[in-house]
This record gives structure tokens, sequence and C-alpha cells, in this order.
């Protein structure tokens, strides 16, 4: 018993921020029961006016402190921006529980797009991201802690983070060139602690999840540290995710060492559960499929009753997919994983600024050809559609539109 009484005072600690709005309410609830009681006994209708006034003004002052108090314990564990208005965060946080379960598989930048669209409509998410980098900063960390490569991991965290926007420029902060940090990201820092804290990289990309208050999850594909390499046409072979578009040379295998990487529970269980898949929107060799050289993944997905969706990219990557029309990728992605392993394919069908793809065509980027034709001889549908934006003269996907295409699938089951 006294326990439970010392909880009780323990809403009325400094600092809470209860105390003002908890009085407000109790002065709102005496008023109620002074001007009621004084409505019903009044003969006059003057006093019964004033009574009903003062009534209503009670009525008034019992919601406002209601609104407070249920706003302060809302923003414990929910963002709330100042003037938002309660209803509209309740009603949104409620819709966007209830939306459609959505597994993406991939990596890089095209992924943590598509993501920060999707999670304005659900956040029953679940990113399923490569661990092949070994670039940059997470091949620097990769070397030295001997852990996972957190990259991708951090993009696809910040994409889903629900936190307030500093928190999540904090994550994408990267240390200049004159420091002994350079080139390193908070986030990648963050992780690479947070994984020697708890002994364990899926714990800490999990525990990294609570500080930003993710819609959705983050699944690594596999645990085991692979690494990517790629057989080309000509014969030689490049060792090294980052290596392999360096070589310019064209590619006609992708593999991992070790060869058989044992896939995570989680993300074949997020598999199972979805109602959409979507493969991309990434760097095809280097992101996506090194995703689907994991054969429990393949497997997940091929005997998923899913709607199984790739968005493919607007231009070719220099080095990795040069020359390749919408075709050749899909075909890439069925001779690495299964011609199961999708059902309609993306692609965009607006005009890009041809001042634009003069800038893309001196780094040997060309617009990615939709030969319709073919892909529906493959078995596979198209959905054509306008989901390009320019964001400082770089051509990207417009996070919103390509989330409502990926959703409309969900109307269709």
């Amino acid at each position: 018993m006294p326990n439970k009484i010392n909880s009780l005072f323990k809403w009325f600690y400094p600092g809470i921020g209860l105390k003002r709005w908890i009085a407000l309410s109790t002065f709102g609830i005496i008023i109620l029961i002074f001007s009621s009681g004084r409505l019903r006994t009044d003969e006059f209708i003057a006093f019964k006016i004033l009574d009903a006034v003062i009534l209503f003004s009670g009525i008034i002052i019992l919601i406002l402190g209601v609104k407070r108090i249920l706003r302060s314990l809302i923003s414990v564990f929910v963002p709330v921006s100042r003037g938002a208005d309660l209803l509209d965060i309740i009603y949104q946080n409620k819709q966007i529980n209830r939306g459609p379960k959505v597994t993406v598989v991939g990596g890089g930048t095209g992924l943590s797009v598509l993501l920060t669209g999707l999670k304005q409509f659900t956040s029953n998410i679940s990113a399923i991201v490569t661990v092949a980098d070994d670039g940059g900063s997470s091949g620097r960390i990769r070397e030295e802690f001997d852990i996972l490569p957190p990259g991708d991991i951090r993009n696809c965290l910040v994409a889903l983070a629900d936190a307030p926007a500093l928190m999540r420029d904090l994550f994408q902060f990267r240390f200049d060139t004159n420091s002994q940090l350079s080139g390193h990201s908070f986030g990648n820092l963050f992780i690479t602690v947070m994984t020697r804290l708890t002994g364990d990289f899926e714990k800490a990309i999990k525990e990294t999840s609570k500080v930003l208050a993710l819609r959705g999850q983050v699944i690594p594909s596999t645990l085991n540290k692979v690494v990517l390499a790629a057989r080309h046409k000509d014969g030689t072979t490049t060792v090294g995710e980052n290596n392999i578009p360096k070589t310019h040379r064209s590619i006609e295998r992708v593999y991992l060492n070790p060869d058989k990487p044992q896939a995570t529970p989680d993300a074949i269980k997020a598999i199972k559960e979805a109602q959409v898949i979507v493969l991309g929107p990434g760097s095809l060799y280097t992101s996506i499929i090194p995703n689907l050289l994991i054969k429990e993944i393949v497997d997940a997905i091929v005997v998923s009753d899913a709607v199984k969706v790739y968005v493919c990219n607007v231009m070719t990557q220099p080095g990795e997919t040069d020359g390749y029309s919408v075709s050749e990728h899909i075909r890439a992605l069925i001779i690495h994983s299964h011609p199961k392993i999708m059902d309609y394919c993306v692609v965009n069908t607006s005009e890009v600024p041809k001042d634009i793809l003069r800038r893309y065509a001196d780094q040997d980027s060309y617009v990615v050809v939709n030969d319709r034709r073919k892909i529906e001889e493959m078995g596979y549908r198209v959905i054509e559609d306008d989901f390009v934006t320019i964001e400082d003269t770089l051509i990207r996907h417009d996070y919103l539109k390509l989330a409502k295409i990926i959703l409309g699938f969900i109307e269709e089951i």
C-alpha cells in the first residue's frame, strides 16, 4: 500500500509537466459540479443563463486540461511538434500503425528514399539490407573493428526515424578532412560503439532503432561477414563491393564469400508476413542482388503470397549496368535468384530535362530503356508512371509518388 501511495505522488514531482494541467482539469470539474447544481435550483431566467455560461466554461476548461495531460503523456512516446493538433497526432499514428505490411529488400540511397515515402503511410515496414558494403567509412570500420558494415543500415535507420530532424541530421553528420575521424559519419560510429557495448550487431541495430523512434524495423540480410565478388565477361574477377563498379568491365555474375551465408530469422519472418515485397530501387549488382544470393531469402520470397514488385532505376550505373534496358535488369535478377522473385516491374515514364541528361552523360550514365514488350514476354507486368524528381541536378525517385504506387498494389490483393 505505501508503495502505491508513493507511486501516486510521483505524478506530482516537479518537472513532469502535469501538475498545472491536473489542477486545471480539477478546477473545470469543480465548476461543472457547482454550476450544474445551481442550474437545477435557480428559478430566475437570468441566473439560469449565467449558470449555463459558467457550465460551458467549465466544460471548456476541463477539455483543455485533459487535452494538455494527454499531450504531455503522448509526447513521451511520440515526437510532438509545437502547434500540432492532438487529435491529428492520435489519428495519424493509429492509421499508420494499422498500415499494410511492406518488406523492402536492397541497400544504398535508393532504398532509403523509398522508406522515407512508405513511413508516411505505414509503420509496418521491414527493410532487409545488404551487409556486403566495404567502401568508405563502413569499410574502414569493418576492417578496424571486425564488425558488419553499418553504412547502408544507418541510411535506412535515418529514413525510417520518427525522431526530431536534429537527431536525424546528427546520425548523418560526417566529420571533415581535418579530423582523425575524417570521412566517418556519426551514425556509423554510434552503431559501432553500440555493437561493442552490446556485443551483438543485430542487438545494436535494435537499440539504435529505439533511439531514433523508428516507424518499422531495419534488418541485416545476414549476420555472416560476407564479401561480394564479381566474375566479369572477360574472365577476370573483382573482389570487394566497392571495387566492382571501378573496373568498368561487364559483369557476368556476382557471388558471396562465404558462399552459403545464413539469413537472419527476422528477415525470413518479415518476408513471410509481408503483403507487398519490394526489390529496389538501388544498385543492381551491389545493393539488391547481394541479398538474393542468400538462398533462404530467395526461397521465402518465391513461396510468399505477397505481391512482389521490382522498382527499376531511372538511370544506368557506370561500371555496373552500362547499356542495360529494363528487361536486362530483370534478367540479371532472375539469373541470380528465381523467375518467381517478382510479379511486377515499376518503370518511370517522365521526361528528364536535357541539361540534366547531359550532365549524366558526361559520367557515362543514361536513361534505362523501357523495353516493355520484352518484359511482358518474360511473364511480368509493367507499371509505368511518373515518379522522378530533380534535387540539386541529381535525378531522384519522388518518395511520396513511389510509395503511393507501391501501396496501390494492396488494393489489388
